[in-house]
């Protein structure tokens, strides 16, 4: 199957009551191992990368062409949409062009009317490409991968003025941050969420920083309009840990070196073991 954008999968999501797991890829490793569990549990998935993973992966071209080779080689059934994460608006037409089926402007730095200017720009570009476009309100807290937010809550008007864009799907700040969640943390403001679910009706919501979220807040953000769900730093734990643990246990590393197949081997099947508990959550198992 060759790459969707993810319009469909966003209103499926929103009419079955499931939120679809975005899992951010950073490797070869990564991305076999979430395409293959998405497979296995014939569900719906996005690949998210990051502007710093396109980079370490040598570009946006060779990001979806070994993606796009791995669906043709793996027979991977189920729908799949390449989609940028936290882009820029240098990046996003980058990512466009190079044949990403998705792409999220996050414009949430800029002034609201320069978000709207910028936003409405990539829209009419991505039409060009029968692409799927995120847009963002309100920063995200904490920091991935470089881009950092200050964990702003969403402005429900301006939410409604860029869900009016043209936009897929919407990012909102609802206390959600990148990485691990602190003890002192307040939680998701389902206030905030419903008075943009309120605002924006259809729009499916997208929530960042999945890592860590409880589960019962999972639920009852998915069933205010969340529809996709972002999932990074638990998967680079799982990978982290795994990896160390092979490298902890030694054997015989020190006479014959170290095979990198056998040393990423474990990460990835941790990565798989993550993505099955986080679809599982999500609620999006059998429904490609």
């Amino acid at each position: 199957m060759p790459l969707v954008n993810a319009k469909e999968m966003m209103e499926k999501a929103r009419e079955g009551h499931y939120a679809v797991g975005a899992f951010n890829i950073n490797n070869l490793e990564w991305t076999k191992a979430i395409l293959q569990t998405a497979e296995e549990l014939h569900a719906p998935v996005m690949l998210g990368v990051s502007e710093g993973a396109n980079k370490y992966m040598t570009g946006y071209l060779v990001v979806a062409e070994m993606v796009k080779a791995m669906i043709k080689t793996l027979n991977i059934t189920v729908p799949v949409a390449l989609h940028l994460d936290h882009g820029t608006y240098e990046g996003a037409k980058k990512a466009l062009a190079a044949g990403y089926s998705s792409v999220m402007f996050d414009g949430s730095k800029y002034p609201i009317d320069e978000n709207i200017e910028k936003t409405k720009e990539i829209v009419e570009l991505a039409k060009q490409y029968n692409a799927s476009v995120e847009a963002e309100v309100g920063a995200i807290g904490g920091e991935e991968d470089g881009v950092k937010g200050n964990g702003e809550l969403a402005d429900p008007n301006q939410c409604k003025v860029i869900a009016d864009c043209g936009i897929d799907m919407l990012a909102a700040g609802i206390g959600n941050i990148h990485g691990v969640y602190p003890a002192n943390w307040k939680g998701l403001n389902f206030d905030v969420l419903a008075a943009i679910k309120a605002k924006c009706g259809d729009m499916p919501l997208v929530l960042h920083g999945g890592t860590g979220i409880p589960e019962d807040m999972i639920k009852k953000a998915i069933s205010l309009g969340v529809c996709k769900i972002n999932v990074n730093t638990e998967c680079q734990l799982a990978f982290a840990k795994a990896t160390r643990l092979y490298i902890e246990e030694g054997k015989d590393h020190e006479k014959k070196g170290f095979d990198p197949r056998k040393l990423l081997a474990p990460g990835a099947e941790a990565i798989k073991e993550t993505v099955k508990q986080k679809m599982e959550m999500f609620g999006c198992i059998n429904k490609a």
